[in-house]
Order: C-alpha cells, then sequence, then structure tokens
C-alpha cells in the first residue's frame, strides 16, 4: 500500500503521517489509492474517470478533505479534472498537492485541473503544496490550475506552493 517514499511524500505535500480523519482521496501513479467519504462531505468519481468531484454538504463547519496525489512511477504524466461543489454557509478545507519522486531519465509530472463552486457565504480554504524530489535525470512536471466561482458572500483563501 503506501511505503517508505510515499510516507514521505505525503508529509511533505499534505502534512499526513497516515490517513487523516474525515474525508479524503489518495492518488497513487494515476490510480486510486485509498478514499473515505464523511457525513458532510462526498467524494465520487466523475463520469469520464479522469478526476473526482467534491461535494460538501451547505452549513457544514470545521471540516477537512485531503486529496494527494503521488507519482513514483517512470515516465507517467498524470492529469486529473477534479471538481468541488462548496454548499451555501459552509466552512471548509481542502488540502490537495503532488508530490513526485523521478528516480529515472523519463519525464514524470502531473497536472491538476481544479474548479470550485462556492455557495452563498460559503469558505473555502484550499492549500495546495507540489513537490518534486529524486536522484533520477528526468524532468519534473507540475502543471496545477485552480479556477474558481463564487457566490455573493462567499470567500475563498488560496495558498499555492511548488
Amino acid at each position: 500500500m503506501l511505503d517508505a517514499l510515499d510516507k514521505k511524500l505525503l508529509k511533505t505535500v499534505a502534512d499526513l503521517e497516515g490517513l487523516p480523519k474525515g474525508a479524503y482521496n489518495i492518488r497513487k501513479n494515476g490510480k486510486l489509492l485509498q478514499r473515505q467519504v464523511s457525513a458532510n462531505i462526498d467524494i465520487e468519481t466523475n463520469a469520464e474517470g479522469t478526476g473526482i468531484i467534491v461535494t460538501i454538504k451547505p452549513g457544514t463547519k470545521n471540516e477537512s478533505v485531503h486529496i494527494p496525489v503521488i507519482l513514483s512511477q517512470a515516465g507517467l504524466f498524470d492529469v486529473v479534472y477534479n471538481s468541488f461543489i462548496i454548499g451555501d454557509g459552509a466552512e471548509v478545507t481542502i488540502v490537495a498537492g503532488c508530490g513526485i519522486h523521478c528516480g529515472s531519465s523519463e519525464t514524470e509530472g502531473h497536472a491538476g485541473i481544479h474548479d470550485f463552486r462556492a455557495g452563498q457565504k460559503a469558505k473555502v480554504t484550499y492549500v495546495q503544496q507540489h513537490f518534486a524530489t529524486g536522484e533520477g535525470e528526468g524532468r519534473r512536471i507540475l502543471n496545477p490550475t485552480p479556477e474558481i466561482w463564487m457566490d455573493e458572500g462567499a470567500a475563498a483563501e488560496m495558498e499555492l506552493t511548488q
């Protein structure tokens, strides 16, 4: 399941030392590794199978969802299309990020296209960290693309680190 390298990457990009409490979706090398939903946060694979839809119920408070990606497969370029629907009055933290370990001369990478729809008076905090390491000489490509639409009174705080 998770080896020492996976655990190091998850700690770096999502501050996880184990599986988080609450909702999460962890991808490894282009595939779902593990998923858990909560009473207020649902995660499902989108119709195309190219990403996830995260739905936060209206009025949800003080909850978080973790959606990290880890890559260590030579030559893999992983692309995901994720949607976040934050209900009216919800306050949620979304922790994303991608950790890449390149151990070869082949290029590895990840593109995360994320769209957010924040309902009225919703508050979303989005933390996205990307990190690439490894002794390989292959290129490490990280291309995050966040887009957000907010209804009246909504607020978004984004921390993007690469």
